[in-house]
């Protein structure tokens, strides 16, 4: 399998690098016709859709962004581009062999569970172009497979909740991170943060859970609660529309004064966190920059350069970063953050990306309940 990095400026994108049966709810029309970029895309998510307020709603920006729409003026939808959402997994062959057969220029699907119900459906279908984000071990002449260096963009925001935790004066403060589904995707999540964290405290304690769902936020946030209790400082969650949940109970602590964080991921959760005023529970995200995916694929089918391939956006590409909307992360720890990001890109900082390869560092924690596959 081939996997190409890309650090590269996209063409026709400014100032964005490239590294840059009855369930199922639908937006579309019968066939897609043209819009202004003479092509057409439908997008297939999972029950989240693309109100999840993370990883699915970043997909359909970088739609809007490709056809000039924005997120309330949405004017070629129906027409070049649209949206259908699987309410559970057995709909993902059937939604994306109707979108085969409707003949969008092309179909994507977002998240590692679609990945079978792809490789079914592709592997009949060698004229049709496919593209699926979160994905490394796809190898179709027909499907681009654009997988994150999410372990770089977490240990950024591990690092930036431990120089938090200091600042505050936290007396041995407990870090929690919360998945959805686990898998290699998640786990880099996870490994990366832990790293982070580590990294300014060496000997912090760290918990997680994971939720076993993309959209379950009531479990995420119970769990959120248990550990806010016990005195966890900071919470990421990776865990799509789950992740909410977690938002929602700092959220409510906050306001009665307790000095607790929730750690957003994918897109920049910070009004999402927003309990007061400007003041936000989200102390940070962990940007991964699936939009800017989503033009790349749009471009190389207008430009008529789509091919079968593995792309991997990690940092050094600024296909992963942190926010730093949250006024509560001062310039100093700002500062700190960004050093380490440019010793990442440097090659100085390695962060490994598996559990069995993190296991093997000096006091990181063995049993953490993430997986490698």
């Amino acid at each position: 399998m081939k996997k190409i990095l890309f650090c590269a400026v996209m063409i026709g994108i400014v100032t964005v690098s490239v590294f840059s049966g009855a369930n199922q709810q639908r937006q579309s029309v019968a066939a897609p016709a043209s819009g202004a970029s003479g092509i057409t895309v439908r997008l297939l998510t999972d029950a989240t859709g693309i109100d999840d307020r993370s990883f699915n709603a970043a997909a359909w920006r970088g739609i809007l962004e490709f056809y000039g729409d924005t997120w309330n003026n949405t004017r070629q939808r129906g027409r070049a581009y649209d949206v259908v959402t699987a309410q559970t997994q057995d709909m993902y062959v059937p939604n994306i062999r109707q979108a085969t057969d409707e003949q969008y220029d092309l179909i994507v699907t977002t998240g590692f569970t679609f990945a079978d119900a792809l490789i079914e459906v592709a592997g009949g279908n060698p004229n049709q172009k496919y593209m699926i984000v979160d994905v490394d071990w796809i190898n179709l002449p027909n499907v681009l497979a654009v997988a994150f260096a999410e372990h770089e963009g977490s240990y950024l925001v591990g690092v930036a909740a431990a120089h938090k935790a200091l600042s505050d004066g936290i007396a041995n403060p407990k870090f929690g991170f919360i998945g959805g589904v686990p898998g290699a995707v998640i786990t880099k999540f996870e490994i990366g943060f832990i790293q982070g964290v580590l990294s300014v405290i060496p000997n912090a304690e760290i918990v997680d859970y994971y939720v076993n769902s993309w959209g379950e936020p009531g479990l995420a946030k119970t769990q959120a609660k248990t550990w806010y209790d016990s005195g966890v400082y900071a919470i990421y969650s990776a865990a799509g529309g789950s992740g909410n949940g977690t938002i929602a109970q700092a959220k409510e602590y906050r306001l009665q004064g307790k000095n607790v964080w929730a750690v957003g991921v994918d897109s920049d959760q910070h009004e999402e966190g927003l309990y007061s005023g400007t003041e936000s529970a989200v102390l940070t995200s962990m940007l991964k920059r699936v939009e800017t995916s989503l033009v790349y694929g749009l471009n190389a089918v207008q430009n008529k350069t789509f091919k079968g391939e593995v792309i991997t956006l990690d940092l050094k590409a600024n296909g992963v970063g942190y926010a730093a909307t949250n006024s509560a992360l001062t310039q100093d720890i700002k500062n700190k953050i960004d050093q380490v990001k440019q010793q990442i890109i440097s090659g100085q900082v390695k962060v490994a990306a598996t559990y069995a390869e993190a296991k093997q560092l000096p006091g990181f924690p063995q049993d953490m309940k993430a997986m490698d596959n």
